[in-house]
């Protein structure tokens, strides 16, 4: 079984309130190839929400304590990515997950590309803190531009 973003699933969990779905990982839904998660709304956000970045790292840092998850206003919400990302690891567990495919760009989901932490558009390589656990813990995780690597 292969765990989704639910928000490549065609949920609209975003923090926008969108979706951000591909037709590839919807058909792998309806297949029933693949499940959806939101490691956002499983750490108790709600959508719409206000747009996070990680200050100081990337998600790697953020587990191990030295970088944190800031909403634009600067609310520091990292405890709720944590909690989510813990979440999505016991659903990948309790699935037994082949493979991951997350939203690139996430702070939460972003398996090679994340927001620099300004709030100015700027991408740098790295992970969100949810694709991090999930890499510790020996999964496979991708992102939507990668999913042809597993089809």
């Amino acid at each position: 079984m292969i765990l989704v973003s639910s928000c490549l699933g065609g949920i609209e969990c975003r923090y926008n309130g969108s979706h951000a779905a591909s037709e590839k990982i919807r058909k792998l839904v309806d297949e029933k190839k693949a499940v959806m998660a939101c490691p956002e709304l499983l750490g108790g956000f709600s959508t719409p929400r206000e747009p996070a970045e990680i200050i100081g790292g990337t998600g790697e840092d953020v587990l191990n304590g030295t970088a944190k998850i800031v909403t634009a206003s600067g609310e520091d919400v990292t405890e709720l990515y944590m909690e989510g990302a813990a979440k999505t690891l016991a659903y990948a567990k309790e699935i037994n997950a082949s493979a991951v495919i997350l939203k690139e760009n996430s702070p939460s989901c972003g398996s090679g590309f994340i927001y620099n932490g300004t709030f100015s558009g700027k991408k740098i390589t790295g992970s969100g803190v949810t694709a991090a656990l999930l890499k510790q813990a020996g999964y496979r995780v991708i992102s939507e531009n990668e999913l042809n690597d597993i089809l």
